[in-house]
């Protein structure tokens, strides 16, 4: 096996913090949270959304919740600039919605920032630099201090802008571009310099955003980070300290959770995580995490097949089928005790009384995001007895007895087996009728009466019922009448005697296919032979006696 070279990369530094808090805390309420899909998620698509898929995209986000959404960088192109004025021209833009705008920290371009959001009730202007010690040194070849007049620079010309424009709407966010790239000492030197610039107070909040712009440690440290800043910002109570995880490092949603529970105030990111390389932190995850807890997420995702919808119709990009939560295939489970104990689960939630969701393998219950439970199981080679038993009975109100289950499980394997394909609610049905329902040979069933003549009805030891059938075998019918203590019982005394065939039903049960009067019944039995030999049969049909007639010859049309 050939050795990977490891050794050209080196640790992430840990932060040095003691007694660090943040692995006691718990979120019990959600985060501000910020959309960033009309910007970063935008720039991240093969092919960007145009003016109207982005309106699209907008009234999407405002019906799922969000009060804070970045619409873009309306200084880097026609589209940009044409979309946010779209929205403030339109009045597309609810009075509880604030739109935040991103620029660099270059006067032109937040001098065209402002042009973009005049006229607007709410809006954020979202100013960044990077700060990095790889952007300092390999692109900018600035030192620490030109870095920083970057940033006060801007921030000033902001203040400035904004004091002109008269709108006191206007609110400010900095983000160290890189911060995960930056020196925490040196971040924070550069943060207070804004924080002056702009006059940050706890009446005017500055919101300072420290994005993992390239995930490179592991959530932990993020959140070391995050709590070293909280404790050592200037004026805790002037700023909102703001995270944005990107996710390189596949974590970026325990990134964020971290960093909340750190002490980060609000949280930016995308629908399903799209964004820049390994997309953004997934607000619908890290939103929904939170909802599995009893915690209120203050969006509302009670109807992702909508949004995925939407959010594939606008940014032409698909949804992973194993995407947490809104994947095609999450509340799916092609394992047999995965299904079995799900099944069970289900029916214990309906008898429960407290209505706390506690179903195994489902974090949570699919119809709260609006998903269905019509593809919660579904039957391949790897399945087993309960989720086949689970498909006849839900959608079809076919309730298979326990011990009956293995025996067509085995039938149902077969087919899979065979075919190497995923078998459908109607196959698995389908297959259930021929393998006990419609079987004809050796034996059917041509006619059948039923009677009973009983003087004391009362009593239940008396043999009152009489059958007579006519039962082809072949190319042959022969006729059988006998007496019996019910239906069952005569049609065994008689086939027993004009066949030769010894067998007696150890088990037996029937009930009906749904609610109404003329339901079908359907019967099953297990018939056992001296020699050793087991079968089992099932009858469908409008009178329960003749169901269970029918089940019997089923079994002995199935006897090994």
């Amino acid at each position: 096996m050939k050795t990977m070279n490891y050794h050209k990369y080196t640790a992430y530094p840990a932060v040095g913090i003691a007694n660090r808090s943040w692995p006691d805390q718990t979120i019990t309420k959600a985060p501000i949270w910020s959309s960033v899909d009309l910007r970063d998620g935008n720039q991240a698509l093969p092919v960007p959304m145009n003016v109207d898929e982005k309106v699209a995209m907008f009234q999407l986000l405002v019906s799922v919740g969000f009060k804070e959404i970045e619409v873009g960088f309306p200084s880097a192109s026609a589209t940009e600039f044409a979309f946010v004025r779209r929205l403030i021209e339109n009045g597309l833009i609810p009075d509880d919605v604030t739109i935040q705008v991103l620029t660099q920290a270059r006067e032109h371009l937040i001098r065209k920032t402002f042009e973009a959001i005049k006229g607007a009730r709410h809006a954020i202007v979202h100013l960044y630099n990077s700060t990095s010690r790889q952007q300092r040194e390999q692109v900018f070849r600035m030192n620490k201090e030109e870095i920083k007049e970057i940033a006060v620079t801007g921030t000033a010309l902001v203040r400035r802008l904004k004091e002109e424009s008269g709108s006191a709407g206007i609110r400010f966010e900095y983000s160290p571009e890189s911060f995960t790239g930056t020196e925490l000492e040196y971040a924070l030197e550069v943060c207070h310099a804004v924080m002056d610039a702009w006059g940050a107070s706890a009446q005017d909040k500055i919101i300072l955003n420290l994005p993992s712009t390239v995930e490179m440690s592991r959530p932990n440290i993020y959140a070391d980070r995050i709590e070293w800043f909280c404790r050592n910002i200037k004026e805790r109570d002037a700023v909102l300290i703001s995270v944005h995880a990107h996710n390189d490092r596949g974590t970026a949603v325990a990134t964020a959770e971290f960093a909340v529970m750190a002490g980060a105030d609000r949280v930016e990111g995308a629908l399903f995580g799209n964004g820049e390389r390994c997309g953004n932190m997934d607000i619908v995850v890290m939103a929904l995490n939170l909802f599995s807890q009893g915690v209120d997420p203050e969006l509302d995702f009670s109807d992702l097949p909508r949004i995925r919808e939407v959010y594939r119709k606008c940014t032409r990009m698909d949804i992973h089928a194993r995407q947490p939560y809104a994947g095609e295939l999450v509340y799916t489970a092609f394992s047999g005790s995965h299904q079995d104990a799900i099944s069970k689960g289900m029916k214990a939630h309906k008898m429960s009384s407290d209505g706390i969701w506690d179903v195994p393998y489902l974090p949570i219950d699919p119809g709260d995001v609006g998903c269905s439970y019509e593809a919660i199981v579904r039957i391949n080679s790897q399945s087993g007895k309960g989720g086949v038993a689970y498909v006849l009975e839900k959608d079809y109100g076919i309730q298979i007895p326990k011990w009956m289950q293995p025996d067509f499980a085995e039938a149902v394997q077969a087919v899979a087996d065979r075919t190497g394909e995923e078998l459908s609610p109607e196959e698995i049905h389908s297959l259930f009728h021929k393998e006990y329902v419609t079987l004809k040979e050796p034996f059917a069933l041509k006619k059948c009466h039923i009677s009973w003549d009983d003087e004391e009805p009362d009593r239940n030891d008396e043999e009152a019922t009489i059958i007579a059938c006519v039962v082809q075998m072949k190319e042959q019918e022969f006729r059988l009448d006998a007496v019996g203590n019910g239906p069952v019982d005569a049609f065994v005394k008689g086939f027993v005697a004009e066949s030769g065939i010894e067998f007696s039903v150890e088990d037996y049960i029937e009930h009906a296919i749904g609610r109404s009067a003329g339901a079908l019944a359907v019967a099953y039995v297990r018939i056992g032979c001296p020699d050793g030999r087991v079968s089992y049969g099932a009858g469908i049909d409008s009178n329960i006696s003749l169901a269970s007639i029918k089940a019997i010859v089923s079994a002995l049309n199935r006897l090994p």
